[in-house]
Order: structure tokens, then C-alpha cells, then sequence
């Protein structure tokens, strides 16, 4: 008899099939994807998967290579020898000293596009501008200019020795800048030009003709990171034009072994002409992508090699036998000189270090690579196991389905790793491992039932003061870190009250009042919502609110202030129904306030709240009360004003100390939006920072008649005539010789 389709349909295992089946296809069709958003997220979880392998398989505790010594221009030698760039003698010294201790050969990974400054040749030229300066003096300087002049010692020192300068390709709009090595290590026609996947570029920054023309040879330092910034691969060859110019790493290869020329190991696909690897006839062969580049085969985490400190080079102080018969890569590890990379072994981590990787591959010959049976293999994986276990996994228990994924996952695994260490082969990973694990989740109910009781758990604790957006945003990781602990985060936290609240409450009927608040809570409530704000606490006319938690905000000040500008113009909209109804004009103001401060779920066994506490909060309760003070509404904090200086407009008011506290902060009225403010508003806010300026250089009258001209525009005589009548007392008492403008609150 055969099945009815009703009956398919309702069985247990109809359902979970064709889900599983629709999850294969589409891994399926991620795996045949050459571009397009299936592609990009195929590869995103491949380079994840690359990178966690790679951890995983590196030694502990790896032993530096004695062929490939780092010349590490560092924190110390920058703070002994003084800023970058350094003197060129400096490195002409280097280079002495580096071959006068053995050597095989140097590559400098820095470029040297400008000339060096000759103290005796600017002076010279400066008194024969002047038209001053005695006939002897000038003689000597004369004399005195070739002598120092850096380029010529530096090109001295490093002429006919196998020392190789650095350049670097770009391709940004524009002419070349500097001089590129001649010549090339190939030459191709037009033709091959457009048949080769060699990476070509527009323009160069290369080294100054008086460096380059003399020592000759060069290579490239640029590096090839992955979309999301990862580096993992590294060109070894690149064009301009038709000129094929070598990697850093590459040439000093090809220098240690004596200039034996390169060979490309080429192979036709169609009219493409696919570059296989790069070989040095009878010496070794680096196997490459069609473009030319390699998978860089890291040995360990930062510092897997030979440190030597520059300036210990330049003054002779280190052991020659560490850099005798030794490649040397001259670069540097100070984060001031932007060359830190992300690699897949550390997210930090020396430029330099990743040319020496390569030059240890190519003296190893082990790089790993892709076959081209590779995507065969992931076809063979994903349909063939992939549809067998959508298939079968709907008929197992819960127990034989996790056992029998978690088999089948770690052989996978396994056998991906051998390939990996034993073949040096680059298969993959991520995907295959997804597959799997979507179609065991797609049958265990238990994964459903836990993300249930985390949704009502993370609702009842946070529903009646989180936004519902960020309550939906924690549901959808409920095992995400919301500080319930207690943790130290870098906040925003805000303070809004009614002004003169206890006689306003006085004078309406406690029913009235009750309206009145509820009427003014609810809007403010929503437009802290819409901003990603946590509400803390209303306390009678008050309402406390921080941005940060329970989910982190990176953006956390600018949406703080918004915040208090948004609820600013709510009140004044406000207003004319305030008066329908027979209430109050209703005054605020608002303190807000940036940096580090507790939060977590805190109180007593009886009660609990999720809040947070610390000085920062202090202060910006403290802020709202100075609005009143200075006749604002709004007050911020320097931490907070500082990040946001460029998106907001913002009005010096004064230095303050406030009470309980012990160190003077400077604080500011936000105004609006840099891009909501009109051409006389911006004017007026540069003139007003003028006037502070004068007013804390004790230049009283020029203050004064800047503040005086800026009553108008702002409608607020209040805080002009508060700082008039402090310039008034300060003439009458001059401040100490060591006044700092700081005004000491005494009150709260």
C-alpha cells in the first residue's frame, strides 16, 4: 500500500528532512558561490575556522630561527635615540655594525621617500638667504655639507652589499613618489599582462633616487589582509606595468642564496595564465595561489624570533654571534609606528614578524597550500554526508543523535587537522562542521525549551525598565554578559529633575500631581527608550538613567546627551497643554556625565535593583544641580564632551570643583547637534570660547566685552551676568599668581 501524502506530512520525521535537506542545499550553494553574500559569509566562517586551526596546531613553546634575526626599532630606542625618522648615519651605523658582525644579508622594512635633513647645508643656505655670515664660516659649512649629509653615508655604507630597501605599493589616485629597484625580476608583455592574476597597482611610495640608485635592490612590504582585516596571505610578487617586482622577503631569500634568478611555475586554465609557484632553480620552490602569494605559515605568537634592540646595534653593545650568516629584518615593534598587524595568531602583532615567517618557509620549503581537489572535497562533504545525516538525524533519540554528531564531527575534525600538520594542505573547515550542527540542533527540542526560559527570565528581570528592543536583543543571547555580578563599565549616566518641584507639589491637589508626573514621566520614559537608554529610578521628580548596560553601548555618550536634548524639546511641546489643563509651566534640568562606574544587580536580600554607583554618577547628579547655578538646563561633563566634540555643539560654562569633590572638572552646555546649528549659533559659540579664554587669562576686559555682545543672541542674561559679576570681584580681589579659573561649589 503506498503512503498517502497526508500521512508524509504529518510524520515526525517530514518536517526536520526537509529542513535539513533545505540547510544542505543552501551550504551547498554557499560552497559553489564564487561571489555575493553567500560567498562573503562562507569565507567569513572559513577565515575563523583557519584562524582557530592555526592556534591550535602552534608549538608552545617555539624555538627561535637562527637563520632570520629581527632588528627591533623599539620603545627603548626610540626614547635613547629620539623620534622616527632617525638620522641616517644612525643607519648607516646599523648597517656597519650588522655586516662588520656577519651578516648574510639586511632588509630594511621602512622606505625612505624623503631626503634627510644636512644641518650644515640648511644653515648654510640659510645665511646665504640672509646674506650674513663672515667668508670663513661659510667655508666651513661648505666643506662640513657632504660630511654630513645622511643619504650619501647611508648609500655609502650599503653599496654592493646585499642590503634591500622596503617600498610599498599602493593604490590610491595619484604619482608615484620615490624610485623603484631596477631591475625588475621579470619583465612581461601587454599580453601575458592580461592574461596573470599577479596583483597590479597604480602607483608606488619608493625609496629617494640618492638611496635607491646606488644600493639597487628592493622589495616590497605590503601585506595582503582578508576583508576583515586579518593577515593570513601575503603577495609574493606584484606588478607596475609590466615590470614583476619581488616581496621583502622573497629578495632577501634570493640575495642569501646569490641572486639565482626566479622562475614562475605556470600553468593555462582557458586564457587565464595561472601563476603555481615561484622556484629557484635547483635551491627550492615556493608553491603560491594564481596570484602569486602564499599562505603565511606563522610559527608561534609574537616574539617567535631573534629580538635585537636597534639601538643597541648602533652603538656596537650586542652579541655578533646571534646575527653571524643571519638574515636581517630591520623593523619595529612601537605601536607609535603603525606597524602592528592582525594576524591570525595574536590581534597585535610586528609587520616585520610576518616577513620573517616567509623567509623561514622558503628556507623550509613548507607552505601551506590549497589543491585543487580541495573544492572537490568539500562537495563530496557537504552533499554526501550532509544528506545522509538530514536524513537520518530526524529518527534518532536525543542521546544516539548527539552521540553520532559528535563522532562524525570530531573525525571530520581529525582528519582536517592531519591534512593540515602532516600535508600542509588548507581544506575546509567552518562550513562542513556548520552543517552538521544545524542538523543536530534542528532536532533537539531541549535547545528550544533553554532559549524559552532564558526569554522569561531576562523579561521579568529587565521588561519594566529596558527598552523592549534591548530586552529582544538579550532574549536572542540569553547567556550574554549583562553585568549581574557587578562590573566596572565605561558609562553614560543622566539625571533629569523638576525644578522648584516641592512648591509646584504644594500647590495641586495629590490626585493633580499624580497626573502631572505621570503626564511628564511617560514621554521622557520613551525617548530614553528610543535611544537605548536604561531607566534606573524615578524618585519623586526625578529620573535617573544610564546607557551602557545591560548591553554594552559603544556609543553610549552621544546617546546620553541626545537623550537630555530630546527631552529638552519634548518639554517645550509640552508646554501649551501644560496650560490647558491648568498646570504649571513645568522647568528642568538635566546632568549628564561619562566614564567608569559599578553596575550590577545590587541591594539587600528583601529588595534588589539592577543600578549603577561610583563617582562618575556623583557627579552627574551633582551636574544637575548646577543648572540652576548657571542658568542651563543642561550640563556635561569634560569625559563626556571630550568624544563628542565633533558631533555636538557645545558652550564652555566653567571650571568646578564640586563638593565632596577633590579634583577640578571642566563642564559645558551641550546646545545641539553640530549639523542643526545655524552659521550665527556656530559663530556665536566661537566668540563665546573666546571669551572663556580671556576670562581664565585674566584678560577681565576683553571677557567682558565678548560676553556682554553675547547676551542676545543666546536670550540668557543669567549666566553672562553670573560670570560679570565674578570678573567684578576678581578685579576688586585679584586671584593668586596660581589661580586656575577652578570655582569651588560649597553646596550640593
Amino acid at each position: 500500500m503506498k503512503p498517502h501524502w497526508g500521512d508524509i506530512l504529518r510524520s515526525r520525521a517530514f518536517w526536520p528532512s526537509a529542513a535539513g535537506l533545505a540547510i544542505v542545499l543552501l551550504a551547498f550553494q554557499m560552497t559553489i558561490s564564487s561571489s555575493g553574500l553567500l560567498s562573503e559569509v562562507r569565507l567569513r566562517l572559513e577565515w575563523m575556522a583557519y584562524d582557530v586551526r592555526m592556534g591550535l596546531t602552534l608549538p608552545s613553546d617555539p624555538q627561535p630561527d637562527p637563520r632570520v634575526v629581527i632588528v627591533d626599532i623599539d620603545e627603548r630606542s626610540l626614547q635613547q635615540e629620539g623620534h622616527w625618522p632617525w638620522p641616517r648615519h644612525k643607519i648607516a651605523a646599523m648597517t656597519d655594525n650588522l655586516f662588520a658582525a656577519g651578516a648574510a644579508v639586511i632588509g630594511y622594512d621602512i622606505v625612505f621617500p624623503e631626503q634627510a635633513p644636512n644641518p650644515a647645508r640648511q644653515v648654510l643656505e640659510a645665511l646665504n638667504q640672509d646674506k650674513i655670515g663672515d667668508n670663513e664660516t661659510l667655508a666651513t659649512l661648505a666643506r662640513l655639507s657632504p660630511e654630513m649629509d645622511g643619504d650619501a653615508r647611508l648609500a655609502e655604507s650599503a653599496a654592493g652589499l646585499p642590503v634591500i630597501l622596503g617600498f610599498v605599493f599602493e593604490y590610491r589616485d595619484g604619482k608615484p613618489s620615490g624610485t623603484l629597484p631596477y631591475p625588475p625580476i621579470a619583465v612581461i608583455t601587454p599580453e601575458m599582462a592580461d592574461k596573470v592574476q599577479i596583483p597590479a597597482f597604480p602607483t608606488y611610495t619608493g625609496n629617494i633616487p640618492q638611496l635607491q640608485g646606488p644600493i639597487g635592490l628592493a622589495g616590497f612590504f605590503n601585506t595582503d589582509p582578508d576583508e576583515d582585516g586579518v593577515v593570513r596571505r601575503s603577495p609574493m610578487i606584484a606588478r607596475y606595468g609590466e615590470a614583476v617586482y619581488p616581496a621583502l622577503a622573497l629578495e632577501m631569500v634570493h640575495q642569501y642564496f646569490g641572486s639565482p634568478g626566479v622562475e614562475f611555475i605556470t600553468a593555462e586554465q582557458g586564457d587565464r595564465l595561472l601563476i603555481e609557484g615561484l622556484r629557484f632553480p635547483q635551491l627550492l620552490t615556493i608553491p603560491t595561489d594564481p596570484g602569486g602569494g602564499v599562505f603565511i605559515p606563522y610559527r608561534g605568537e609574537e616574539r617567535s624570533y631573534q629580538y635585537l634592540s636597534a639601538t643597541d646595534i648602533i652603538h656596537g653593545q650586542f652579541d655578533p654571534t646571534l646575527v653571524e650568516d643571519a638574515l636581517i629584518l630591520v623593523g619595529t615593534s612601537a605601536a607609535g609606528l603603525f606597524d602592528l598587524r592582525a594576524t591570525p595568531v595574536d590581534k597585535v602583532f610586528p609587520g616585520v614578524e610576518v616577513h620573517a615567517n616567509l623567509i623561514s618557509a622558503m628556507l623550509d620549503e613548507r607552505f601551506p597550500r590549497q589543491t585543487a581537489w580541495a573544492k572537490g572535497l568539500d562537495y563530496v562533504i557537504i552533499l554526501g554526508v550532509g544528506l545522509l545525516f538530514a536524513l537520518i538525524f530526524p529518527h534518532l533519540r536525543p542521546i544516539a543523535l548527539i552521540s553520532v554528531w559528535l563522532a562524525t564531527s570530531s573525525a571530520f575534525v581529525l582528519g582536517n587537522f592531519w591534512l593540515w600538520q602532516e600535508k600542509l594542505l588548507v581544506t575546509s573547515l567552518a562550513l562542513p562542521l556548520i552543517v552538521l550542527l544545524f542538523l543536530a540542533l534542528l532536532n533537539m527540542t531541549w535547545g528550544y525549551l533553554r532559549e524559552t526560559r532564558g526569554r522569561a527570565r531576562l523579561s521579568s528581570m529587565f521588561g519594566q525598565y529596558v527598552p523592549p528592543a534591548l530586552v529582544e536583543e538579550m532574549n536572542r543571547n540569553p547567556d550574554g554578559h549583562f553585568g549581574f555580578e557587578g562590573e566596572s563599565r565605561d558609562m553614560t549616566v543622566l539625571f533629569c529633575d523638576i525644578r522648584d518641584f516641592t512648591t509646584l507639589s504644594e500647590a495641586l491637589p495629590a490626585n493633580e500631581l499624580k497626573k502631572l508626573l505621570n503626564f511628564f514621566f511617560t514621554p521622557m520614559t520613551q525617548i530614553i527608550f528610543e535611544n537605548r537608554g536604561t531607566v534606573d529610578k524615578y524618585v519623586g521628580d526625578m529620573i535617573m538613567a544610564f546607557w551602557g548596560a545591560p548591553l554594552k553601548d559603544e556609543d553610549h555618550r552621544a546617546h546620553g546627551v541626545l537623550t537630555a536634548l530630546r527631552m529638552l524639546d519634548q518639554l517645550r511641546t509640552m508646554k501649551p497643554e501644560f496650560e490647558a489643563r491648568g498646570w504649571p509651566v513645568l522647568h528642568m534640568g538635566v546632568g549628564v556625565n561619562s566614564g567608569m562606574m559599578n553596575v550590577g544587580d545590587m541591594g539587600s536580600t528583601y529588595r534588589r535593583a539592577y543600578t549603577v554607583l561610583g563617582d562618575t554618577v556623583n557627579m552627574a547628579s551633582r551636574f544637575e544641580g548646577l543648572t540652576k547655578f548657571y542658568s542651563v538646563r543642561l550640563i556635561v561633563g569634560e569625559e563626556t564632551q571630550r568624544e563628542l566634540a565633533e558631533r555636538f555643539l557645545f558652550r564652555l560654562l566653567d571650571r568646578v570643583r564640586v563638593k565632596g569633590a577633590l579634583r577640578g572638572v571642566t563642564v559645558y552646555e551641550p546646545i545641539c547637534l553640530i549639523e542643526e546649528a545655524s552659521e550665527t549659533l556656530r559663530e556665536a559659540i566661537a566668540e563665546h570660547q573666546q571669551g572663556m579664554e580671556h576670562y581664565f587669562a585674566r584678560r577681565w576686559d576683553e571677557a567682558e566685552a565678548i560676553f556682554h555682545r553675547l547676551k542676545e543672541p543666546f536670550e540668557d542674561e543669567g549666566f553672562y551676568d553670573l560670570i560679570q559679576g565674578r570678573i567684578d570681584t576678581l578685579r576688586q580681589n585679584p586671584p593668586a599668581a596660581d589661580w586656575d579659573g577652578i570655582y569651588i561649589h560649597t553646596t550640593k
